[in-house]
C-alpha cells in the first residue's frame, strides 16, 4: 500500500505525514492485497470559503486499487481531528464492501450447496 500525501493550502510538515501515516496504516488489514497494489491518495489543508469563521481543515482520502474504489472527507476546525474522522470514515466503507462481498459469496456457495442437496435427492429416488 502506497500513501501519497498532498496538502493545500498549508506547509506540510514532517509531523503532519508522520501523523496521516500512522493513523492510515489501520487500512493494511483491511484492504486485499493480492493483485495490484492500491494506492492511498490523501489531501489536507486549510480551506477559506467566506460563510464559515474561524480556520475550517479539510483531510480527504482516496484508495485506488486492490480492487478499491473508496473516498472519503472530513472538515473540523482542528487538522488532526479531520484527518481522525476520516481514518474512521474510511475504514467503516471499505470493510463494509468487504462485508458485503463476503455475504454474496456466501450466498453463492449456499445456493450451490442447497442446489447439489437437490440433485443428490433425485439421484436416491430413482
Amino acid at each position: 500500500m502506497k500513501i501519497n500525501i498532498k496538502a493545500t493550502g498549508i506547509q506540510l510538515t514532517p509531523a503532519i505525514s508522520d501523523y496521516v501515516e500512522k493513523k492510515l496504516s489501520v487500512l493494511s488489514k483491511h484492504i486485499d492485497q493480492g493483485g495490484a497494489d492500491p494506492v492511498v491518495q490523501v489531501e489536507v489543508g486549510k480551506i477559506t470559503q467566506h460563510h464559515k469563521s474561524g480556520e475550517v481543515f479539510r483531510a480527504e482520502v482516496h484508495i485506488i486499487g486492490g480492487g478499491l474504489d473508496a473516498y472519503a472527507a472530513s472538515e473540523q476546525t482542528d487538522l488532526y481531528a479531520a484527518i481522525d474522522m476520516v481514518k474512521d470514515e474510511i475504514v467503516r466503507t471499505v470493510t463494509q464492501g468487504k462485508d458485503k462481498k463476503l455475504t454474496l459469496t456466501r450466498r453463492g456457495g449456499q445456493a450451490v450447496k442447497n442446489m447439489m442437496k437437490g440433485l443428490s435427492f433425485w439421484k436416491r429416488r430413482s
